[in-house]
C-alpha cells in the first residue's frame, strides 16, 4: 500500500512548482512547501521536516545538490533531483547517498509516482542498514566491556572464564540490569580500588 508523504518541492520556475502542487496531491501526497531557491529549501525543510524533497538542480542562491547535501547533515531525508540537463558532471555530483532519484524535464505525470516509491523505499533500506551498522558497533563495544569485566572477576575471584561470565549474568538478573551495565559497574569499582598513580 502506497503511503501518503509530506513533500517539499523546490524549483525556480513557477510553472514547475505549480505542476508539483497540483499533481502530487492527486497521488495522495501533501505538498508542505514550494520554494524557488536553495536557501528557502533549507529553511522550509527545517520547519516542516518533510518525508521527501523534490528539487531542481539549477536554482539561485544555492543549487539543489548543495542544498540537499547541507540538508542531509541536519535532517536525513530522501531527495529526488530534477533537471532540464542531462549533464554527466551533474550526475556525478548527484551520486550522494541521499540522492535517490533523478528526473529530466519535461517530467511526465506517469514518471513521478514510480520514482517517489523507489526513492522512499531505498531510503528506508539505507536507514535500516545504517541502524544495523550502528547496532553492530555498539554490540562490539559492549562485548569489549564485558570481556574486561570478566577479566577483573577472574583475577579477583580466582575463577575461570565461564564462571566469571555466569557471575555477570547472575548479577545482571538479580539487579534487573543489562549485562554491559553490570560489567561497567565492575570496571568502575576496579578502577576505584587501584592505587593512585597507576
Amino acid at each position: 500500500m502506497k503511503r501518503s508523504l509530506r513533500i517539499v518541492v523546490a524549483d525556480d520556475e513557477r510553472d514547475m512548482r505549480d505542476f508539483f502542487m497540483e499533481f502530487l496531491p492527486t497521488l495522495g501526497h501533501e505538498v508542505v512547501g514550494a520554494v524557488g531557491n536553495g536557501r528557502d529549501l533549507l529553511d522550509v525543510c527545517r520547519q516542516q521536516r518533510p518525508d521527501l524533497v523534490i528539487t531542481d538542480i539549477k536554482m539561485p542562491d544555492m543549487d539543489g545538490i548543495d542544498a540537499a547535501t547541507e540538508l542531509y547533515r541536519d535532517l536525513p531525508v530522501p531527495v529526488i533531483l530534477v533537471s532540464a540537463y542531462h549533464d554527466p558532471q551533474l550526475l556525478a555530483r548527484a551520486e550522494a547517498d541521499h540522492i535517490l532519484g533523478y528526473l529530466v524535464k519535461p517530467i511526465k505525470d506517469k514518471d513521478l509516482q514510480p520514482v517517489i516509491t523507489i526513492a522512499t523505499r531505498r531510503f528506508e533500506q539505507f536507514q535500516h542498514l545504517q541502524q544495523e551498522a550502528a547496532d553492530l558497533r555498539q554490540a562490539l563495544e559492549d562485548r569489549k566491556v564485558i570481556e574486561r569485566a570478566k577479566g577483573v572477576l577472574m583475577k579477583r575471584g580466582l575463577m575461570d572464564e565461564n564462571e566469571a561470565f555466569r557471575r555477570l549474568q547472575k548479577l545482571a538478573s538479580e539487579k534487573s540490569r543489562k549485562l554491559v551495565e553490570i560489567a561497567q559497574m565492575i570496571l568502575v569499582a576496579e578502577e576505584a580500588v587501584q592505587p593512585a598513580g597507576r
